[in-house]
This record gives structure tokens, sequence and C-alpha cells, in this order.
């Protein structure tokens, strides 16, 4: 069978769409679409397989634990039962849903057991949207989404984490850059995720420096 390849994306687009309507604002639609076009740039670099790889980006946070009671199980599963409608081929349905249950930051913390060139893909361009402006952006967004601090001094960022304590964690945002953030530079799978991710990095530290300065009133 024939599949239509252009008409699946677009329905997919609508449903994401329609799925994050309200979400919070660090990962509603605009970073699906961020991360979706991060991932067809890297692609075009890595030749994997293009349906997967906009599949899985575009379904990758369709219900993202964090705001379903941690529950790890019910995006992949949302994201299979799509698919299945669109009557998309079994291999790829299990290919995105094995992307999506591991690509997280968390996830990387715990015990991986899958691993394909299109996760790499994916997971590069997901976590290209962590870091840099947009990055900092989404990090401040999601700490006033959950009402915590910006900054205590008093705090120091854990750097030792396994996943349950990661997922759990209520430190202040800034914590967050030395946890997760500045890390994912050097996490990067592909040549251009690495090439891309470089830049960004480096406006962190330069924000951080600011941060730092103003908070103690030298600037």
């Amino acid at each position: 069978m024939q599949m239509d390849v252009e008409n699946i994306i677009k329905r997919t687009i609508s449903f994401v769409k329609e799925m994050l309507a309200g979400a919070e604002a660090g990962h509603d639609w605009f970073h699906i679409e961020r991360v979706y076009r991060n991932a067809l740039y890297i692609n075009a670099e890595e030749q994997g397989h293009l349906l997967t790889v906009s599949l899985a980006a575009l379904l990758h946070d369709i219900a993202d634990s964090k705001f379903n009671n941690g529950d790890e199980e019910v995006g992949p599963q949302i994201a299979k039962e799509f698919m299945q409608r669109l009557e998309i081929p079994e291999e790829v349905i299990l290919h995105v849903c094995g992307i999506i249950k591991n690509m997280s930051y968390k996830a990387s913390l715990g015990a991986v057991t899958f691993s394909s060139k299109e996760l790499d893909i994916v997971q590069d361009a997901d976590r290209l949207d962590a870091i840099g402006a947009i990055g900092i952006a989404r990090a401040f967004t999601y700490g006033g989404y959950k009402n915590r601090l910006m900054y205590d001094p008093a705090i120091a960022p854990d750097l030792s984490m396994d996943k349950e304590v990661y997922k759990n964690s209520t430190a202040p945002t800034i914590n967050h850059f030395y946890e997760k953030l500045l890390r994912l530079k050097n996490l990067m799978k592909t040549d251009v995720g690495l090439k891309m991710a470089a830049a960004r990095h480096e406006f962190m530290l330069v924000y951080l420096d600011q941060f730092y300065s103003e908070w103690e009133g030298k600037s």
C-alpha cells in the first residue's frame, strides 16, 4: 500500500495542535514545531528514515509524563493509537514509540536498551530546544509554572541525580542549568547537532555570568 506521506504529516500536525492546545508554553505546539524543524535539518545530513523521524519529532511530547502524574506510558500509547488509525506500518509505529520512550534526558539517567540513528536525530533536535536563548526561556517558563525559585545561593546543584531523584526535583531553575542544560552539548549524538549546540551552550554561559553579576548588584 502506497502511503500519502504529505497527508500523514498534515494530519499528525493537526492532531498534535489539538492535543496540546492550552499546554504549558515550554511544551506546547511551538516547541514541537521547533523540534520538528531541527529534526528535518539534522536528518538532511544524517539520512535517517524520514517518516520515522518526522512522526517521532511531532509526537514525542504528545503527553509528557511531567504533566501526566509521572506516567511514562501514556504518551507512547496515545501516539501508537493515533498512528494505527492512520494505518502506519507496524515497524514504523514500533520504532516511533521506541524513540518517544527513550529520548528524554531523564530516560538517559536510567537503563537504556533502545538505540537507532533516528533516535539520535530526534533526541538531538529536542535537546537543541532545551539550550540557548529558547532553552533559557523554556526553563524559566516551566519554573514559573511549577512556582519554583529562580535561584537560591544556599541550594547547590545536585550533579549526581538518578532518574527518580531527577523526576522529583523541585530545585531552583538556575540549578537546572548545571543539572541538565550545560551537559547537553556533550551528549549530542550527531555532528550537525553538536555544531548547533556549541553556540547555544556558549550563550548560556554568558547568560549565567550576567545573571550572577546582576544578582550580586555588580552590573
